[in-house]
């Protein structure tokens, strides 16, 4: 059984920084795609770092453009994790976040396409 258990999140400060880690179990596919998303009250869930997953090679995570320079994903194919590094935290970072996951050779961009989720972790950053 697939399961995505997400850990961190909390409150901080605009300028500061938290850690997300997410940790994957029930996958046996060589290659799948982990990702992070965020949906802050009244918008849409976006993807805030997608990145593949592989036995065989290392794949480098794509980053949406608000969080580009200041969010940094890193993956631990062995013990399947993904943690999310957040730093120079954004009043408009605060958000829940969800670890997310899919047998995919692509990691998409849209939520639909998912089809494993996390609890979701609340992130709020005071100004």
């Amino acid at each position: 059984q697939v399961q995505l258990v997400e850990s961190g999140g909390g409150s901080a400060q605009a300028g500061g920084s938290l850690r997300l880690s997410c940790a994957a179990s029930g996958y046996t596919a060589s290659t799948y795609c982990m990702a992070w998303f965020r949906q802050a009250p009244g918008k849409e869930r976006e993807a805030v770092a997608r990145i593949l997953i592989s036995s065989d090679y290392l794949y480098y995570p794509v980053y949406d453009d608000s969080v580009q320079g200041r969010f940094t994903a890193s993956q631990d194919s062995a013990k399947n994790t993904l943690d999310l590094q957040m730093n120079r935290l954004k009043p408009e970072d605060t958000a829940m976040y969800y670890c997310a996951a899919v047998v995919s050779p692509s990691c998409p961009r849209e939520p639909q396409y998912y089809n494993d989720w996390g609890q979701g972790t609340q992130v709020t950053v005071s100004s």
